[in-house]
């Protein structure tokens, strides 16, 4: 088996994932490989949660693209891995798709997920990770929370 050389971390920002993302930190390192940090924003509905609400006159996806990066530039100052990159997606497709494809695009050995852990096969690595799961030819880890 060759050694991975580019993992994907997809992160949503919750607990799940910052446990995943500490586990592709410690992957990454043993293989020395890229670690790409990918978020995507889905389509988002009219009527948004209250914790996403933006200043008026500012464009909705430059606002929650901004965010974004942020969330994803904390997260790479906090591994403080040298060999990284991060990316956000816009997407009307959902975040398994855009999962998905960014890995094929971009050939992607190993994808390390943050799973919900919940009752029930469909719940337990939660939808994204299932999805992702379905649609990806290469490796793919889910990691449950550190506790």
């Amino acid at each position: 088996m060759k050694a991975y050389q580019k993992i994907l971390l997809p992160s949503d920002f919750s607990r799940h994932s910052k446990s995943a993302a500490l586990r592709a930190c410690e992957l990454a390192k043993f293989y020395q490989a890229h670690l790409s940090l990918l978020h995507v924003v889905e389509y988002y509905p009219e009527d948004i949660p209250v914790e996403i609400v933006r200043p008026e006159n500012i464009d909705m996806d430059a606002y929650l693209e901004k965010r974004a990066r942020k969330s994803l530039d904390e997260i790479d100052t906090s591994l403080a891995y040298p060999d990284t990159s991060a990316v956000v997606i816009l997407s009307a497709h959902g975040a398994k798709h855009e999962i998905s494809a960014y890995a094929k695009a971009q050939d992607i050995d190993l994808i390390i997920i943050g799973s919900h852990g919940r009752h029930g096969l469909s719940s337990l690595l939660g939808s994204t990770a299932e999805g992702v799961l379905h649609r990806v030819a290469c490796d793919v880890l889910t990691v449950s929370l550190d506790d």
